[in-house]
């Protein structure tokens, strides 16, 4: 007797073709960035363990000696081993930053399947490298800071093809719903980077950079084998890109359609049968990209937002141990729940940007409120346990909410712009303008953190206040365009009832 479907399989053959190609493609490039950002984690967990606090573990059992820095791992048992650290992440982050602007413009002119799956497969090399460092007893810093300076360089290649590819598949109707849940990637990267490095932090460091190499890797292989570029390429129907009104203003980021203007229909409902693959239209220039109404506004936003960001991301454990006075494998899992609360931000940001229509108001929305908190977290944070759980996870969502609302749900609607023309070819390039911009601001972020440090953590804090009053204002004219454009929605709406009233009393 033979036994009936499994439950997945039926479910499976019950959904439409595009859809269960469009879940593929979410949930592949959903584990592709996951392991991006696991890889990039594990700097922040084992930095504590590079100079940790010797004279808590006694006298040297070599010799006797009572120095502080007896187990730290030098070049990092300097007095200045917070600059040494500023000095890693910086190798990283500026090779990531100056990279970022190079690769969208390869990732418009190669297929985004080799170009992913080949830099992520490098990109775990340069991982497992880093950590080879500690097995090869390997003490000389220039060695670190290549290999951060490489692996920036070819991590570049996955956020420009993950855009992308999402963007080929998704049109604007629900996208920041679910582009906010997709973005959850990068904060679940985060914490999967965090507990997989502490396992090891305390024992054996060099683990807590090679395992992640390996999986990112691994990850690599499988997108080469099973990743859908183009919806045309499996005969699956094109997304709608743009919802047709009688009233566009071209220049406008946002349409004027009012709070439901972000709205529209599947490509299912749009067309129930493929298509076949259109004349290649040619990739836009850099310039041409930076035309684009809002590409900006936008990138300079990101620039701080950023910033603010990436400072949590490589040293929030080392102020958790610095401040709360935790051990390194505590303050690694302490920190997860900042990302923890960016899982929510993400997503909270997508549903009320789809509803209102007004991205860059959302944004500015979450960024003003995120300022006077990340004050009260720095004083009042580290008061007790429930305290700090609670403030990290709002500071996460407030912080990340913006972050991941403009790399997303924004640069895949800028990269579909009704000034292209229907040239969707702009989405890498268009991503990675706002993403490299953002990345100069993640570099700065840590560097000015490890200068400014020294002199206290307050002064940190209110570097990063400062950096998110910025991002705000830089979105001001975006905001006043998307006020004015629901004003209008909503002169026309009551225009309409008054006609619509009008007929009826003229028909009594």
């Amino acid at each position: 007797m033979r036994a009936a479907l499994a439950p997945g399989v039926r479910l499976l053959r019950a959904l439409p073709r595009d859809s269960r190609y469009r879940g593929l493609t979410l949930v592949l490039t959903f584990l592709c960035y996951t392991s991006y950002h696991l890889s990039r984690k594990p700097i922040s967990i084992v930095k504590s363990q590079l100079h940790p606090n010797c004279s808590a573990l006694g006298v040297n059992p070599h010799n006797g000696s009572n120095s502080t820095t007896w187990c730290s791992w030098a070049p990092f048992d300097q007095d200045n081993y917070k600059e040494l650290f500023g000095a890693l992440d910086n190798a990283f982050l500026v090779a990531y930053a100056i990279g970022m602007f190079i690769s969208g413009i390869f990732g418009e002119r190669l297929p985004l399947r080799y170009y992913l799956s080949g830099g992520m497969v490098l990109s775990g090399l340069f991982t497992a490298l880093f950590g080879l460092g500690y097995f090869w007893d390997i003490h000389v810093l220039w060695y670190f800071i290549i290999m951060q300076v490489c692996n920036g360089l070819v991590q570049t290649t996955g956020w420009p093809s993950v855009v992308a590819c999402v963007g080929n598949w998704f049109g604007k109707g629900k996208r920041g719903l679910i582009m906010g849940i997709w973005n959850s990637h990068t904060s679940v990267g985060n914490i999967l980077g965090s507990l997989i490095a502490g396992i090891w932090v305390s024992s054996k460091w060099g683990l807590s950079f090679i395992v992640p190499g390996i999986i990112i890797a691994a990850v690599g292989v499988a997108c080469f084998f099973f990743l859908v570029e183009h919806p045309e390429d499996v005969g699956c129907s094109p997304p709608l890109h743009h919802v047709m009104s009688e009233e566009k203003d071209p220049e406008g980021v946002t349409s004027d359609d009012g709070p439901l203007g972000a709205s529209g229909h599947s490509s299912a409902e749009h067309s129930e049968s493929p298509k076949e693959p259109s004349e290649e239209p040619e990739a836009i220039s850099f310039l041409e990209a930076l035309r684009i109404p809002g590409v900006v506004e936008f990138s300079l936003c990101l620039l701080f937002a950023k910033l603010v960001s990436y400072t949590f991301l490589y040293w929030l454990p080392l102020y958790i141990v610095n401040v709360a006075h935790f051990g390194a494998k505590e303050a690694g899992d302490l920190s997860t729940l900042f990302d923890v609360g960016g899982i929510l931000g993400g997503i909270f940001a997508g549903l009320i940007s789809d509803y209102s229509g007004g991205r860059a108001t959302t944004c500015c929305a979450m960024l003003v409120v995120a300022a006077p908190m990340l004050f009260l977290y720095n004083r009042i944070g580290q008061t007790g346990i429930g305290t700090s759980i609670a403030m990290l996870i709002v500071c996460g969502a407030l912080v990340n909410g913006p972050y991941a609302l403009i790399t997303t749900a924004v640069s895949a609607d800028l990269g579909t712009h009704e000034s292209l023309k229907g040239n969707a070819k702009a989405l890498s390039t268009v991503t990675a303008i706002i993403d490299g911009t953002g990345s100069v601001g993640a570099a700065l972020g840590p560097l000015l953190a490890g200068l400014i440090s020294p002199t206290g953590w307050n002064n940190v804090f209110y570097m990063l206040i400062a950096a998110d009053v910025l991002a705000c204002l830089l979105l001001a004219r975006v905001v006043v365009k998307e006020v004015r454009g629901w004003c209008g929605y909503m002169a026309r709406k009551r225009g309409s009832s008054v006609q619509l009233t009008e007929s009826v009393l003229d028909g009594k």
